[in-house]
């Protein structure tokens, strides 16, 4: 299967409210991300199973880059991508970041997010079927596990993000 490329044109919907960081930055502090979610749940990516080598475009579009995982159970990567570059992905899964959060959070179902259109998919979607399978598997929240890593500031901005989406809703 040839490999999709998303370009500027494929977020339309993109509104950058964050002022935008230079993305080698945020490289390291996604990989201790990844590298502890492996840690502390490897069934994560274990249960992705063959499609442990693809990768899987994270497209909160409302932010200034996307995120690029590579779910390899012995060596996971996440990392940031510039919007304006074609970046290659075998699978796309894209919402607003909130909406996102709410899916790894184990808020909402990825099923229902697409059926009511705040989740976009594309590509491969026998790998998005079997990545948010093993997210509504998982006996934890990630974001949770993401916020403990940084202490008690990381549990109040979790906290936070969970009542401004609250706000949302109303």
């Amino acid at each position: 299967m040839a490999a999709n490329v998303a370009t500027e044109q494929t977020h339309p919907t993109a509104k950058t409210r964050m002022p935008i960081l230079p993305l080698f930055l945020l490289q390291p502090i996604l990989g201790r991300i990844v590298r502890r979610i492996s840690r502390k749940c490897p069934e994560l990516f274990n249960r992705i199973g063959i499609h442990k080598d693809k990768g899987f475009l994270i497209d909160p579009v409302n932010m200034p880059f996307a995120l690029m995982l590579y779910p390899q159970p012995e060596r996971p990567r996440l990392k940031a991508v510039k919007r304006n570059k074609n970046i290659i992905f075998d699978a796309r899964i894209a919402g607003s970041f909130l909406t996102l959060l709410d899916m790894v959070d184990g808020r909402l179902d990825g099923d229902s997010l697409f059926f009511t259109r705040a989740l976009m998919v594309e590509g491969d979607t026998e790998a998005i079927v079997c990545l948010r399978n093993a997210l509504d598997d998982l006996e934890r929240s990630i974001a949770d596990e993401v916020a403990a890593m940084f202490g008690p500031p990381g549990r109040v901005m979790l906290t936070s993000l969970r009542r401004i989406r609250t706000h949302h809703e109303k």
